[in-house]
């Protein structure tokens, strides 16, 4: 199909590939990996022809035919419908409906044998390219990437980029190319969408090649892995979990024998060092030099990902309730987003926000912000500190910044040493950080507003789709930092190994509420599959069984357990009261702390702290004893229940 064949590329005087070779087969799903910068999206520009290689060659077949998608593509502006862009794909098919129309109306007038043979004709070719189906097929494929009916016939032009890079993707899907080139194709895209792009990719019976940062996206589309790395391209035959094992098998094979060649130079080396001028080993020596400069060196294993080595820490620990919204609405006009919905956030959540984008995501986000009026009660936990970020913070950085000024102008006090080091850990090292913003890609700019988030010292982060534009070895860096910070977050993000690695608890929008599931994200996936299946099943059943009466229970233990929960709610509701109390006084203790007169005075400072110690001791021990009676309640509630 497509053969590259000892390709070579340079920018500038930077070699991008140095004779490269691979080989794409029809049915090839290939996923096409590698940090930023290293020539991905590059070489999917050479394969359809925009940059012509310095050397090497690219054969293919007569018969392929390629659909490329790729950043660029969200320049394109129209007012015509979305449903007639994305039917631009049937170019032939659409030009044939024209000449069939134009033959009927000259029927109307002038009927003879001629048109009727050359009516025969068309239709016979345009049903041949699927012209009666085209228009269905089109409204599936992009009510399939998340559009409804009714946006079909709204003009491009007034569509946002993500969703306009919709239309593009949908409009190469329906050309049906014998090989797919798809650059980020998950970027744009919400969770239902790309498990739809999945399931049609899985069935698409061309060849494909994928750059993504999206691991279980790759996962479950591609069977082969390219890594660019060293100006090649590496082959793993399987997908990104099988290259995850594979690579470190051959790292391992490499490190063994980069450790075994290095001791045998050594020993050449000492060999030459000790007889070269004895002249009765004088010539061996000088065979042992030879030997050396002819040796084929192998290199060594290249350093595993970057690790996060940066304490992400706040000074000021907050009380148990994060944030609460009772009895909270939001409409935008006439399109309701909640409706009589109770959140609750409670200190050390680590919770993940998904679904479809247009149910009111970063809505919630930025009303549990404050910065988005609702109907309702909204209530800040005492000592929350919270940082917000979403793509616009990109924005909110001074473009003529330093990457290192720019952080230290957040506030946080930070040395340069630490700052620096926190720069290290998401991939800016040596003379990198004094790279002003505006040379910045859009990656770096993540990664930088990322950086300024962590550093916030806020006890609450609010992360919108923070792993956009970043690479896998930046994802892991930001799973790494979310694992070791002790605070509590919220995130949005449709990359579903990031969330699996980061949340605890599911959050996602249902009947115009908010609903929770308290598990991984995998363990929310299932309950998810056995509750559509259950749905099913009861619409498919003809007559609902009558269930089967409950066996009586004995009264008398019905009576002490509820006895006993009452008992236990109603520890449960002094231990509530304790625990604000302490709250409230441990605040007072921290005012004091930071008056003059106090931290002026030792002896004054030092029973004050003695004091705050003690009421910061108290209060662990309550929250305790609250989450112990909390169990309690839990378990007597379901075997009442029961």
């Amino acid at each position: 199909m497509i053969s590259i064949n000892n390709l070579s590329f340079h920018f500038g005087s930077r070699p991008m590939y140095e004779d490269a070779n691979l080989h794409i087969k029809p049915k090839d799903k290939i996923g096409l990996i590698g940090l930023n910068g290293t020539g991905k999206s590059t070489l999917l520009r050479i394969i359809v022809g925009e940059y012509k290689p310095d050397g090497g060659s690219i054969q293919m077949s007569k018969e392929t035919t390629i659909g490329f998608l790729n950043q660029d593509l969200l320049s394109y502006e129209t007012h015509e419908s979305i449903l007639s862009v994305a039917m631009q794909a049937f170019g032939e098919a659409i030009s044939l409906q024209k000449e069939i129309d134009r033959v009927l109306v000259e029927f109307e007038n002038n009927f003879h044998d001629n048109l009727v043979d050359q009516l025969a004709a068309l239709q016979e070719r345009f049903e041949a390219l699927g012209g009666y189906t085209m228009q269905a097929e089109a409204e599936a494929i992009l009510e399939g990437l998340g559009f409804t009916t009714e946006e079909l016939q709204k003009p491009l032009a007034s569509f946002s980029g993500g969703w306009r890079m919709r239309v593009m993707l949908a409009k190469i899907l329906l050309q049906k190319p014998s090989l797919l080139l798809l650059d980020e194709p998950t970027n744009h895209l919400d969770l239902p969408s790309i498990k739809w792009l999945e399931t049609y990719l899985e069935r698409f019976e061309g060849a494909v090649v994928i750059v993504s940062h999206d691991r279980e996206f790759l996962d479950k589309t591609t069977n082969i892995t390219v890594e660019v790395s060293g100006a090649k391209l590496n082959l793993y035959p399987g997908n990104y979990s099988f290259y995850i094992e594979e690579k470190a098998m051959r790292n391992e094979i490499q490190k063994g024998a980069f450790e075994n060649q290095q001791a045998q130079i050594r020993q050449t080396e000492r060999f030459i060092e000790r007889f070269k001028a004895k002249a009765t080993k004088a010539k061996q020596a000088q065979s042992r030099m030879k030997q050396l400069e002819r040796m084929d060196r192998i290199e060594d294993v290249a350093p595993d990902a970057a690790k996060v080595n940066f304490s992400f820490r706040f000074n000021v620990q907050p009380g148990r309730h994060i944030l609460r919204l009772e009895h909270m609405s939001k409409s935008f006009g006439d399109k309701i987003i909640f409706r009589d919905t109770n959140v609750h956030v409670e200190r050390g959540d680590k919770i993940a926000l998904i679904g479809a984008n247009g149910k009111g995501k970063s809505t919630l986000l930025r009303i549990i912000a404050g910065t988005e009026p609702i109907q309702g009660k909204r209530e800040l936990g005492h000592n929350v500190i919270m940082s917000f970020y979403a793509q616009h913070q990109l924005e909110a950085l001074n473009v003529e910044n330093e990457m290192l000024q720019e952080l230290q102008q957040a506030g946080s006090g930070k040395s340069e040493v630490e700052l620096r080091t926190l720069l290290g850990s998401f991939l800016f090292t040596g003379d990198a950080v004094f790279k002003k913003i505006k040379v910045l890609s859009g990656g770096e700019k993540s990664r930088v507003a990322l950086a300024k988030t962590l550093i916030s010292e806020a006890n609450f982060l609010m992360l919108d789709e923070p792993t956009n534009h970043l690479d896998m070895q930046s994802v892991n860096i930001l799973i790494q930092a979310l694992e070791q910070y002790e605070g509590t977050f919220i995130i949005i993000s449709h990359d579903r190994y990031f969330v699996e690695n980061v949340a605890t608890k599911i959050w996602y929008i249902e009947d115009f509420q908010l609903k929770e599931y308290p598990g991984t994200y995998h363990e929310y996936e299932a309950f998810q599959e056995k509750r559509e299946k259950e749905m099913k099943k009861d619409a498919a059943a003809p007559v609902a069984k009558k269930e089967e009466p409950k066996p009586k229970r004995d009264n008398s233990e019905y009576n002490a357990l509820n006895n006993q929960l009452k008992q236990v709610k109603r520890q449960l509701g002094e231990v509530e009261k304790k625990v604000q109390q302490l709250e409230q006084e441990l605040g007072q203790y921290e005012t004091q702390l930071a008056d003059p007169k106090v931290y002026g005075n030792p002896n004054l400072l030092q029973e004050t702290s003695q004091k705050f110690e003690a009421v910061q001791k108290e209060l662990d021990a309550t929250n305790l004893k609250w989450e112990s009676l909390m169990l309690e309640v839990e378990e007597l509630e379901e075997k009442l229940g029961s």
